[in-house]
């Protein structure tokens, strides 16, 4: 076990400071604050210092491995554990890949009939170019409804734990706001000034053509969300909630939800069992075609991109 410290190099260590402010006494390195005592009867400094030296001797002697055969065994235990286990798991998922039928097989479970109609009556039946938006946002428009409304409920969730009142929030954002980083930093806002543009029209043309082309509501909304985070980390709350505030932030978030709602419960319910459902699907290939597929892709960008920055302005400031 080594050997303590003689008692004046000892006293010189951040330990020795750091159980002379917990128990009340004055510390010379922090000027003239002092910290009072809990309790109304003053422990003598000796007292203190036995503590501190026993709590020392404590946790070397629980902490050395070289002399300590409980924590030797253990460190060794646990070894030979995570080694054991690892090669288990290894072995358990490589048992399970090879009972995987092989790639191409005809009697694969993944080629059935709905895979078939997907690619060979899609275009047809969705008026979109792009397979897979015309797949999440038609056939599974209800599924992809689901993973919407988890955006909107984990915002609110967020919202519960982190938002601030308005008057503390005030207080903190003139206060802490920006205290680890440049309020007026030129590269950074010189650098946003020039992309936040580019951005914002690339993520509505991700948006726009995600039946025509890769992208869509989610991979768009993430673009906005992201030029929105920018533009706030340079230039800073005030100037975002000009045109993006808490008020702009619920409308939008709530209106597009309920209008997915809306749009996808009129496809499914006069589209079932063969009745029409009157929205044209356009010409395959113009922006305006698709059918349900580009409004819903609009309300998805508008919901992720807020959520995105809903999350950034929670977590920075405690209120939107």
């Amino acid at each position: 076990m080594s050997k303590l410290k003689p008692q004046e190099e000892y006293e010189k260590t951040k330990a020795f400071r750091f159980f002379r402010w917990l128990s009340g006494s004055k510390d010379p390195y922090v000027g003239e604050v002092e910290m009072q005592p809990q309790k109304e009867t003053e422990v003598p400094e000796t007292t203190i210092l036995e503590r501190m030296f026993e709590h020392r001797m404590v946790r070397n002697k629980v902490y050395d491995v070289k002399n300590n055969k409980k924590l030797t065994f253990f460190h060794k235990l646990y070894v030979a554990a995570a080694i054991f286990f690892c090669i288990a798991l290894t072995a358990l998922l490589l048992e399970t890949v090879s009972y995987l039928p092989r790639t191409g097989n005809a009697g694969n479970p993944d080629n059935n009939v709905v895979s078939k109609r997907y690619i060979e009556h899609g275009l047809q039946e969705t008026g979109a170019l792009n397979i897979v938006t015309g797949m999440i946002l038609t056939y599974r428009a209800f599924d992809t409804f689901g993973e919407t409304n988890v955006l909107f409920i984990a915002t609110c969730c967020v919202m519960i734990l982190l938002m601030l009142d308005e008057a503390i929030l005030k207080e903190k954002e003139e206060k802490d706001d920006r205290r680890f980083e440049p309020r007026d930093d030129a590269i950074l806002q010189g650098t946003a000034f020039v992309l936040c543009p580019f951005i914002f029209i690339f993520g509505i043309y991700v948006i726009l053509n995600g039946q025509l082309s890769p992208g869509g509501g989610f991979s768009g909304g993430a673009i906005l969300g992201a030029g929105l985070i920018l533009y706030t980390s340079a230039f800073g709350f005030k100037k975002t909630q000009r045109f993006f505030n808490e008020l702009v932030y619920k409308i939008a978030k709530i209106t597009a939800l309920c209008m997915y709602g809306i749009i996808g419960s009129y496809f499914y319910i006069t589209g079932a069992n063969g009745i029409e459902n009157h929205i044209p699907l356009g010409i395959p290939g113009h922006i305006l075609s698709g059918g349900i597929i580009l409004p819903i892709d609009i309300c998805v960008g508008i919901e992720v991109a807020c959520t995105m920055y809903a999350f950034y302005a929670l977590f920075r400031r405690g209120g939107l």
